[in-house]
This record gives structure tokens, sequence and C-alpha cells, in this order.
């Protein structure tokens, strides 16, 4: 009887390939436009191993979304440059100034802009919105989270009916098939991970599913106060959801009671919108990254 490995190993769909987080290691294997499998390795030191607070409970949730919103941010920009446009008159006008430091500065303008597009979208829009409903404090707070819960559904619904998302997701299954097989401690091929399934209980797609869940929750006790009042308190105890989170997410990918396969439920049928059946070459892809993350 094979090993069940237990060593936790992160990933992320990219534009035609995968990118994969183990101990020690982050890999992204892309696929170019020849059929060649280009791979990327670099060394992983998550914030929660530099700084000793970092890796308490709650406050290592916080710490592992901005690096996983770093790492991704990178591997999309890695996997973008095999299947560039042209450049823009702006992003030539930048890499001529800032030459050297431009990649730093794309990446914080993406994920800055990345952020305000989330909040404004799932926490400002929300409590607006809810504004207009004459009920109690309590109640009001509790239609704001669901109508920000069904803000969410909709976007991925709508985000999934894209062709080039669709590939993407493509990549999001075979991302989770590989990371099936090697949890189960089989050989790591095509054949063996075909056989797993595209869902996972640790997917990131949970994770979001379950800030939503959680703030319907802590929100809830708030009051209503002012708008102004409201999204500061918002954007306040995100960290707090985040980390409250990420410690269910942890224990959803360790635990097999009961319990823990009931609440992980909702969001691994919400991946059947977020991955698709991949086929064999996308798999190859996804183990190519796997392979180079283990020791």
């Amino acid at each position: 009887m094979k090993q069940l490995r237990t060593v936790p190993i992160g990933g992320q769909a990219v534009i035609e390939g995968v990118m994969m987080r183990g101990e020690r290691k982050i890999a992204i294997a892309v696929r170019d436009a020849k059929g060649n499998i280009n791979v990327s390795v670099e060394e992983n030191v998550p914030l929660s191993k530099k700084h000793k607070i970092l890796g308490m409970p709650i406050i290592r949730g916080v710490a592992a979304f901005f690096d996983s919103l770093i790492t991704g941010v990178k591997a999309l920009s890695y996997s973008a440059q095999f299947f560039e446009a042209e450049e823009t008159r702006v992003e030539r006008y930048l890499k001529d100034k800032l030459k050297e430091k431009y990649e730093a500065f794309e990446m914080g303008f993406t994920i800055i802009v990345s952020l305000i597009f989330a909040m404004l979208l799932f926490f400002i829009l929300p409590t607006f919105a809810a504004t207009f409903i004459r009920t109690s404090g309590f109640i009001k707070n509790i239609l704001e989270g669901i109508i920000r819960l069904t803000i969410f559904l909709f976007y991925i619904v709508l985000i999934s009916k894209l062709n080039d998302i669709q590939r993407v997701f493509q990549y999001h299954g075979a991302e989770h098939k590989s990371i099936h097989c090697y949890e189960a401690g089989i050989e790591l091929t095509v054949e063996n991970a075909k056989k797993f399934s595209t869902l996972h209980p640790r997917c990131g797609t949970n994770f979001l599913l379950i800030v939503m869940l959680i703030s319907i929750f802590i929100f809830s006790f708030l009051g209503w106060p002012n708008l102004l009042i409201r999204i500061l308190s918002r954007l306040i105890l995100i960290p707090l959801v985040a980390g409250l989170s990420y410690e269910l997410i942890r224990w959803f990918g360790k635990s097999e009671s009961k319990i823990s396969k009931m609440l992980s439920y909702p969001g691994l049928m919400l991946q059947k919108l977020t991955t698709k059946e991949p086929d064999e070459s996308q798999i190859e892809v996804a183990l190519e990254a796997l392979k180079n993350v283990l020791d």
C-alpha cells in the first residue's frame, strides 16, 4: 500500500500552464505555441517563514494571502510572455523610463488594481446596495452578505463562459489531478493523474467562498452605521476574515471528518465551475511543474 504524502503542495493555473508551490520551491510550467514545455524554478521563502509573528494562527492566513497574490501575479506574468501581443505606447514609455524597475512596477500596479477592483465589487457595492433596503440593521447586514455572495457567484458563472478562461480552468483541473496523484503517494504519470478528481478541498475557490460566508457572520454583528463607517469596518476586518478562512481551508485539507467534508462540500461544488476536465497534454504540463518543486 502506498504511503499518503502530507507535505502540502499548492498551485495555480496560468496561461497555458500551471504554477506549483512546494515547501522550498516554486515552479511554473508553460506550453508555448510550438508545443514545448518551458519551466521556471525559483526558491520559495514564504512570509510566514521570514518573520515568526507571521506564522501564528490567523495572521499566517493574511501572510499566505499576500504570498499567493504576489506569486500568482508573477506566474501569470511569466506565462503571458510566451503569448504577448504587440506592446502599447504606454508600455514602451514605462519600460524606457523605469528600465529594470519596470517588472516590479507592473506587478505592484497589477496587485493594487486587482485589490481595488475586488474591494469595490465584493465589499463596497454590496453594502451600498443594502442601504436602500428598509429593515433592521441586523437583517440589512445579512442581506448585504447575500448580495455579496450573489455577485461573486454571478462573476464566476460569467467568466466561466469565456473561451480563454475555460482553457485556464482546464489547467486548474490538471493542477488538482496532479496534486491528488502526489498526495496519494503513487507514481506521477499522466495515466495515474487522469484517474483523480478535478476538485480539491484546499482550492482557492473554496477559500473565496468561505471568505464570503464568514464575512456574512462577522459583519452581521456590526450594526448599521453610516455608509463610510460601514465601508471602513469591512475593509479593516478583511484580514480577520481572510485569516479565519485560511485556518478552515487548512483543516479541510487535513481532516477526514464528516463535519469537514460537509463544510467543504459547497466549495467543492463551486469548483465544478472553476475547473474543467483537462486533456493529457495539460496534465503533462501540471506534472512537470509539480516534479520541479519536489526534493
